[in-house]
């Protein structure tokens, strides 16, 4: 029997690195930086996106060997393209819709991680707490910038730039506790002689 390519878990894993590693850039921008970051910013975070749609929906057809990751990043990863388009061709807008939709979005991948935790606790993988300590964190910031309490661009722009930051060390935790990749994997089969 033929083994399975881990091409696309060693892609994936390493697109969960770097867009994290973005997340958490552009976070950092948008929190030291916040005036000039809306228009200037926002077409790269729009592209970020993107790419992270793009990761999220390789992952999503790799065949990782616990397949806790990126259980969850068919309907994710078009919805971050969807956003990601919206933010690289309408930054003006970021402030308005795109901020509330933004924020659900992260609240909502955030809650689908708290299940991943539970999951990741049941597989024995001993650190699960810690993906479910990110998730929440995340989801909690992630509300703060979907139902945007204050009005001022400014504190709104540090808020969704914490919010990127969590979004990333959540992705970065979650590729590096549930990601396995296992060089010999043999495709998945179901055994049909057995009756």
């Amino acid at each position: 029997m033929k083994m399975r390519s881990v091409a696309p878990m060693v892609a994936a894993k390493i697109g969960y690195f770097v867009m994290s590693a973005v997340f958490c850039i552009i976070g950092a921008l948008f929190i030291f930086m916040p005036e000039p970051s809306m228009r200037v910013f926002g077409r790269i975070l729009g592209g970020a996106l993107i790419a992270f749609g793009i990761v999220k929906l390789i992952g999503y057809f790799s065949k990782d060997l616990y397949r806790l990751a990126f259980q969850f990043d068919l309907q994710f990863g078009i919805l971050m393209i969807v956003l990601g388009a919206v933010v690289l061709f309408r930054p003006e807008k970021l402030i308005d819709l795109t901020m509330t939709a933004l924020g659900i979005a992260i609240v909502a991948d955030a809650l689908f991680r708290i299940r991943v935790a539970i999951d990741a606790k049941h597989f024995g993988i001993g650190a699960w707490w810690l993906i479910a300590v990110f998730a929440v964190l995340t989801c909690a910031v992630g509300a703060v910038v979907a139902f945007r309490p204050w009005e001022s661009a400014q504190i709104l722009t540090v808020f969704l730039g914490a919010a990127l930051i969590a979004q990333g060390l959540l992705n970065l935790v979650i590729a590096i506790l549930t990601v396995k990749i296992i060089n010999n994997q043999y495709p998945d089969v179901i055994d049909v002689s057995a009756k």
